[in-house]
């Protein structure tokens, strides 16, 4: 279930808590949780309705602009019934401590015969050590671009990042990945240490406010949080590819820090 970054800020502050799908049968169940870039959101209900049937309370609560709107919005595939999806923030995703947690050399074993698996289980052979090794010597670089380097179509490679992710040892930025603290434990007992650049201090940017608005923050060297807490509202307006969108989003992510815009 795809939810747009505006929705689910406003599903985590309490704003939204519902949402609103024309499909062909139900695409969630109730228990479900999505982990998303602001953590879990639950499932809390799904029940078919009839479009006649929505109220203005519906649309409040699905975030639209109005009745209408909502409506409008549901005006395609007119041969689909609408389903009423309940929505909760459940809390911080799993795998954010599962990333920061450093593995012994038991533990190791078996991160190594899962990925051996993942090997096995490929068409295309082993991947899992040459793909950790390639994010760990480019963090920060565009799925795309990796991808290229390995000559596989980037949704290929963007699932099977996904499985890595999944196990702790990879995170994804606002704009390509890095190793986490968990996958370079684990890369080091395969290779060796290595050296690295040192991790950037504070809060990384939040993945919501889009690759345009990432990109023109990091051209101004501004890769923090902290960062951008040193910036008026106007001056990051001033820069080509940040948006009201992504200051909506850099705003909220300021707040949730106890942090502002500068001036």
């Amino acid at each position: 279930m795809m939810i747009r970054p505006a929705e689910l800020e406003a599903i985590k502050d309490g704003r939204i808590d519902l949402a609103f799908r024309r499909w062909d049968r139900p695409r969630v169940r109730v228990g479900t949780r999505l982990r998303t870039a602001v953590g879990l959101v639950e499932v809390t209900s799904v029940d078919r309705v009839v479009l006649s049937a929505l109220r203005a309370d519906d649309a409040r609560r699905a975030g639209s602009a109005s009745l209408a709107a909502l409506k409008q919005a549901l005006a395609g595939h007119p041969d689909r019934p609408v389903f009423r999806i309940g929505l909760r923030h459940a809390g911080a995703d799993p795998r954010e401590q599962l990333r920061a947690t450093v593995p012994d050399t038991a533990e190791i074993q078996e991160i190594l015969t899962g990925l051996d698996r993942l090997d096995a289980a490929s068409s295309i052979g082993a991947w899992t050590r040459e793909t950790l090794r390639v994010i760990d010597r480019h963090p920060e670089v565009r799925a795309p671009e990796l991808a290229a380097g390995f000559g596989r179509p980037t949704p290929e490679f963007k699932r099977d990042v996904r499985k890595l992710k999944e196990r702790g040892l990879t995170e994804s930025l606002a704009i390509g990945y890095r190793l986490s603290p968990r996958g370079e434990a684990v890369l080091d007992h395969v290779d060796g240490p290595r050296e690295r650049a040192p991790r950037r201090s504070g809060t990384p940017l939040p993945r919501s406010i889009g690759a345009p608005a990432t990109r023109a923050l990091r051209g101004a060297e501004v890769h923090t949080l902290e960062a951008v807490s040193g910036w008026s509202r106007a001056d990051l307006a001033a820069l080509h590819g940040i948006g009201p969108f992504a200051l909506e989003r850099l705003e909220a992510a300021l707040a949730e820090q106890g942090l502002g815009f500068s001036g």
